[in-house]
């Protein structure tokens, strides 16, 4: 409370004692009992409301203990089962939550991890991958503010993600590596990695390349199959020593059939070998009859066309080209689109020929773009000419229907230099991409596709997207996502297919450790996207023969269903509408590959040194007596005492009103009984 505040109070008492004196008193001689009652009555009453009106601040103080948390992240991936460490983990985790002293010192948290980090609900040790990376960043964000040392309990086998080992850097509290397995060393033969493309073309041959890993002391040998069905298709033998304990086998198969093709690689297993499924890798291929060929013709040099190769082809079923105005003429049949990169005067015949042709066409206009040719040689749309460039951030159109598009994150990519001006369309058309300056939308497109006359064309209003792949690698530590985006516009422009009112997106074979998601779009008779149909899928194991019908749920611009439940083999499925006789069939097949039982022991130089640099220290599930009361006893996590100071205003205290109240009320009522009123 102000000193000003103070005399404020001061002065209202003064002037509330000089009132009630100067009514009761200034004809009394004397001060009798009930002069001087009513006198108070009444002091009590102007003093409260002149409180009131000068309404001063009290300040209040509450005090409050805050324990530092104890954070226990536990490995709930296959790996832990697999090791034969989860009765241990189980037995830990009950001990930690039991412990009456390490409850009164922490407020103890519990948390799962495999793929993603999760709240404690059930320990089922049954997730097919792990990431501590990602499980140890997601917590440094939530105990950024607070003392929260990390028990970190698992094997230290990641499947994916960026490495943990240097993850003390982001986490800023002590990690305790629980570690779950052994360092006892196990003859072990595997197959460390297969790499092999995703698609190779008919009546070619394919590259195979398989790297095998030996672990132990005395040399063997073994002999390296692979097969397809139940038919050899190659087969070496291989020798291992403890010096010479690795082997890269390259070798190529034939593609003799359209369509996917199986086969299961196989390091046969040596006497007393422990763990046999990492002996074993199934891979598949697809086998297609023709390549897209993809022309990009520019009249200059740019980051953009080297950034549009290496996303175009990294689609293997796709091949790029670059040539200039004049080459491209005589070879336009070669190819099913074609990409025009900021074209100028030296395009005319380009377009003529394309005109006549009726072949499909991307144009990319830029700042160097002639926008008075185009506006002279294309009827589709004009451009309104003013000369000047404006950078334009990207807008995703959510009601885009040609073609399933997955939010990348637009808006967080750098802007495209475009020129300025409005583009006025004379045909229907539809906006993948719209602009926005500085958050605010304009509602102009940016990225647009139309189809007219059976020939399909795209135009992007802008230039620079090698920016947009470089960001893209920023958010999301890799290319795929922006690759794929591109893939897709490439996919739908070379394409000359009719135009289906129910579309499917899926692949062919899935790994069976990845997340296998199908996606469809259903059209009304207008071809725009519908939100209103039901659609469900009925998948059949082609060697069980069981069936299962799922619904597919409606996610923004598409339905999709999750069958990652399901076992690896070979399925065919339909996806039907609910109100309308449509439907479309496709099959695809799971392989079996659990890479969690690829390991032997625990990753227990990583987990030392993740401890040792974070100021934690590392036990052994087996060895962990010591571990609570180190925790007990370590000086750095104590309670924390906090105050609390609130500033609340006198209006706000509702007693002081019962108190002008009860002293008016009581003057009353003394003054009727003695027969003043």
């Amino acid at each position: 409370m102000s000193s000003e505040t103070l005399i404020y109070i001061i002065l209202a008492g003064i002037i509330a004692l000089l009132l009630s004196l100067f009514q009761y008193f200034k004809k009394e001689k004397s001060m009798s009992k009930l002069s001087m009652l009513f006198s108070f009555l009444r002091f009590l009453t102007i003093f409260s409301i002149l409180l009131l009106l000068i309404n001063p601040n009290f300040d209040q103080i509450t005090l409050s203990i805050e324990k530092p948390n104890l954070v226990v992240a536990i490995d709930n991936s296959n790996s832990t089962s697999f090791l034969k460490q989860d009765e241990k983990v189980k037995n830990f985790i009950e001990t930690l939550s039991k412990n009456e002293n390490l409850n009164n010192k922490f407020n103890l948290n519990f948390y799962t991890f495999g793929e993603t980090l999760k709240t404690l609900d059930s320990l089922t040790f049954s997730e097919k991958q792990t990431n501590v990376y990602d499980a140890l960043n997601k917590l440094s964000e939530i105990y950024k503010q607070t003392i929260a040392p990390a028990l970190l309990i698992t094997d230290g086998n990641q499947t994916y993600g960026n490495d943990y080992e240097f993850s003390y850097s982001e986490y800023k509290h002590p990690i305790y590596s629980i570690i779950l397995g052994d360092t006892v060393t196990h003859t072990d033969l595997k197959i460390q990695q297969l790499n092999v493309n995703k698609y190779a073309f008919l009546k070619n041959k394919f590259p195979v390349e398989a790297i095998l890993v030996y672990n132990g002391n005395i040399n063997i040998e073994s002999k390296f199959i692979v097969t397809r069905g139940n038919t050899t298709v190659f087969s070496e033998v291989v020798n291992f020593s403890k010096s010479n304990n690795s082997k890269l086998v390259n070798f190529t198969l034939p593609a003799s059939a359209v369509g996917v093709s199986s086969y299961k690689a196989t390091l046969v297993s040596i006497k007393n070998e422990k763990n046999t499924i990492n002996n074993s890798k199934n891979f598949a291929i697809e086998v297609i009859d023709q390549k897209t060929k993809v022309a990009i013709v520019s009249d200059f040099l740019h980051p953009d066309l080297g950034v549009l190769k290496k996303s175009i082809e990294s689609n293997e079923q796709r091949s790029v080209t670059f040539l200039n105005p004049k080459e491209i003429e005589g070879e336009i049949n070669d190819f099913q689109l074609v990409i025009l990169y900021q074209p100028n005067s030296k395009f005319k015949n380009i377009f003529s020929i394309l005109n006549e042709e009726n072949k499909n066409v991307f144009i990319i206009e830029g700042s160097k773009t002639d926008l008075n040719f185009l506006n002279s040689i294309n009827k589709n749309y004009q451009h309104e000419i003013t000369q000047q460039t404006e950078d334009y951030q990207a807008e995703l159109n959510s009601n885009y229907t040609p073609f399933i598009i997955d939010d990348i994150n637009f808006e967080s990519f750098p802007p495209l230099r475009s020129n300025y001006g409005y583009v006025n369309f004379s045909i229907p058309f539809e906006s993948i991409l719209n602009k926005s300056i500085r958050g605010v939308s304009t509602n102009e497109p940016l990225l647009v596709t139309f189809e007219i006359n059976g020939r399909r064309e795209a135009v992007l209003f802008g230039e620079n997207i090698w920016q947009w792949r470089a960001q893209s690698f920023i958010n999301s530590k890799s290319f795929n996502q922006f690759d794929d985006f591109i893939g897709k516009l490439v996919q739908y422009l070379a394409s000359t297919k009719r135009r289906h009112r129910l579309n499917l997106e899926y692949d062919s074979f899935y790994n069976g450790s990845t997340n296998i998601v199908i996606k469809a779009q259903f059209f009304d008779k207008n071809y725009e996207f519908d939100t209103r149909e039901s659609l469900s899928i009925t998948v059949v194991d082609e060697a069980t023969k069981k069936t299962k019908t799922l619904p597919l749920i409606l996610n923004t611009n598409n339905y999709q269903v999750d069958l990652s439940s399901l076992s690896p083999s070979r399925y065919s499925f339909t996806v039907r509408t609910g109100n309308e006789n449509i439907s479309k069939s496709g099959q695809f097949e799971i392989l079996e590959y659990n890479v969690e039982q690829q390991f032997l022991n625990a990753n227990v130089t990583k987990l030392q040194q993740l401890a040792t640099n974070s100021k934690g220290t590392d036990y052994f599930i087996d060895k962990t007596d010591g571990l609570i009361n180190d925790l007990l006893t370590d000086n750095r996590y104590t309670s924390i005492q906090k105050s609390n100071k609130n500033s609340l205003p006198l209006i706000d205290w509702k007693y002081l009103l019962a108190i002008i109240a009860s002293s008016l009320t009581a003057e009353w009522f003394l003054r009727k009984y003695r027969g003043l009123i």
